[in-house]
């Protein structure tokens, strides 16, 4: 049996996902929900970056466009809020090309525009 990756973190961060939703409900913009999971992560003691800059290395130079993850959790999995009427490919490919240029292996995509949470975790199956 495949162990389950970042199980205890994995379920700290979906509970605190859980937790805004309940309380925020749907509607929002992106960045009230940032703040609340923000909050979350405060009251916790859960380690995060907000934010996180990442660079793109192409051969022997660093491009000029950067990437901005939502939030780093616990230094290893990456957290991207969304507030749309469903996923779609460039969502997904956009914590791919995170999780490519932190060199993480979990990213956690979050939707909070609908009446339930949705969420899905991506995993980079080439580490």
């Amino acid at each position: 049996m495949e162990e389950y990756l970042y199980k205890d973190e994995n379920y700290k961060i979906v509970g605190i996902l859980f937790e805004v939703h309940k309380n925020l409900g749907k509607g929002f913009s992106e960045i009230v929900y940032k703040d609340a999971i923000e909050y979350e992560f405060q009251q916790q003691n859960i380690p995060y970056q907000r934010e996180k800059e990442f660079s793109v290395y192409y051969k022997d130079t660093i491009l000029k466009h950067k990437f901005y993850a939502d939030f780093v959790v616990y230094d290893k999995i990456i957290l991207e809020i969304k507030t749309v009427d469903c996923f779609n490919n460039n969502h997904y490919n956009q914590c791919l090309n995170y999780l490519k240029v932190s060199k993480s292996k979990l990213a956690i995509l979050a939707n909070f525009n609908l009446t339930s949470l949705e969420y899905k975790r991506i995993i980079d199956s080439k580490k």
